[in-house]
C-alpha cells in the first residue's frame, strides 16, 4: 500500500479480507459480479473504504446466508430495493420451488404405487401435466371460451369455486386426479359436451346469454346447499329460477312443452361430464357447480313425468 492509499484512509483486498473474515478470491468475484465496486491504484490495485465496505461485505454474506441472489443483493446495495423487499421476492420463488418440488414428489408416489400393469399408462398421463401452472391456465381458458358473456366478477367467482388451483401440497390421489382432468378438458368431444349441456337445445335461439349465464349461475348456487344436505331434486325455486333464465334468454314462455325442449335439449347424463366434476370434487373436496347443475336437471325431468302439476 502507496503513503498516498493510507493517507486516503484506504485498504487493499487483502487488508479487506482480514477484516471480514471473506476469502480474497470471493472478495474478488464480488467486484467482478459488480457487487462491490473499488477503487484502483495508479497500479491497478483494488482499494476500498473501508468504513463503507466493511458493513456492505457483512451484509452481502448475511443475505447469501440467507440464499438471495446475487441481483438481490446489488439492488439492496445501490438502494433498488430494500432488504424487506428482497427478502420477500426471495421467499416467494423459495415458496413457488418448494410447490414444484411437492408436486413432483406426489407425481413420484403415484407412479410408484401404480400396479405394475398400469404404471407406465400413469407415467404418461402424469407427464402431460408437468407445468402446473400451465394446467390451470388452460382449464380457465376453456371456462372463459364456454361462459364468455358471463360479467367478470361472477366469472371470477366461477373460478374460485369450480377451477380447482393445483393443491399446495398435493397427494398422489390429487395429482392423478388433476392431470387426468387436463386431459378431459383437451378432449373436443368434452368441451362440445359441456357446451351443449350449458346451451341447451338451439344456442341460436338464446339471444342473451349473459341473462342465461348469470340465471343458471344464481340456481346453481341456490342449488348447491340443497346439494350437500342430500336433498332429493325437487321441483321449487331453484328449479323455477334455472327455467326462468332459460326462458327469459330465449324470449319465451315457461310451459310444458318449453320444460321438455329444456329437459332433452342437453346432454346432462354424458359420462364426459359426470367425469370432470368428479375429478373436480376429488380435487377440492367441495361440492361443483357441476353438481348443482345436475340437480335441477333431475329436478326437471322429475317435475316434467305425468302426473307433475305445473308450479
Amino acid at each position: 500500500m502507496t503513503e498516498n492509499t493510507r493517507r486516503d484512509g484506504l485498504v487493499g483486498i487483502g487488508e479487506l479480507s482480514r477484516r471480514t473474515g471473506v476469502p480474497v478470491r470471493t472478495l474478488r468475484f464480488y467486484c467482478d459480479e459488480g457487487i462491490l465496486e473499488p477503487r484502483r491504484s495508479s497500479g491497478g490495485h483494488r482499494l476500498f473504504d473501508p468504513v463503507t465496505t466493511v458493513d456492505q461485505v457483512l451484509l452481502v454474506r448475511r443475505l447469501r446466508g440467507l440464499g438471495l441472489s446475487l441481483t438481490a443483493i446489488a439492488g439492496v446495495l445501490t438502494d433498488a430495493m430494500s432488504i424487506s423487499e428482497a427478502v420477500s421476492a426471495e421467499r416467494a420463488a423459495l415458496d413457488t420451488e418448494l410447490g414444484a418440488l411437492r408436486w413432483r414428489r406426489a407425481s413420484l408416489v403415484a407412479v410408484e404405487d401404480a400396479a405394475p400393469t398400469r404404471r407406465a399408462a400413469r407415467l404418461t398421463l402424469l407427464s402431460s401435466v408437468h407445468d402446473r401452472h400451465a394446467a390451470f391456465d388452460s382449464l380457465v381458458a376453456l371456462w372463459r371460451r364456454l361462459l364468455a358473456p358471463l360479467p367478470s366478477d361472477m366469472f371470477d367467482g366461477f373460478v374460485a369455486m369450480n377451477i380447482p388451483e393445483p393443491p399446495a401440497e398435493p397427494t398422489a390421489r390429487q395429482v392423478v386426479a388433476y392431470a387426468e382432468l387436463v386431459t378431459v378438458t383437451a378432449d373436443p368431444a368434452s368441451t362440445r359436451a359441456m357446451s351443449r349441456q350449458l346451451w341447451r337445445p338451439g344456442p341460436a335461439d338464446v339471444h342473451d346469454k349473459r341473462v342465461l349465464l348469470t340465471g343458471v349461475a344464481e340456481a346453481c348456487g341456490a342449488a348447491g346447499p340443497l346439494v350437500v344436505a342430500r336433498v332429493q331434486p325437487r321441483s321449487g325455486a331453484e328449479l323455477d329460477q334455472f327455467l326462468a333464465a332459460h326462458a327469459a334468454a330465449r324470449r319465451r314462455r315457461d310451459t310444458p312443452r318449453f320444460r321438455q325442449r329444456i329437459l332433452h335439449g342437453g346432454n346432462d347424463t354424458d359420462p364426459r361430464i359426470h367425469r370432470y366434476w368428479k375429478l373436480t370434487t376429488e380435487i377440492t373436496g367441495e361440492t361443483t357447480a357441476g353438481a348443482a347443475h345436475y340437480w335441477l336437471y333431475r329436478a326437471l325431468e322429475r317435475a316434467t313425468k305425468p302426473g307433475a302439476s305445473m308450479p
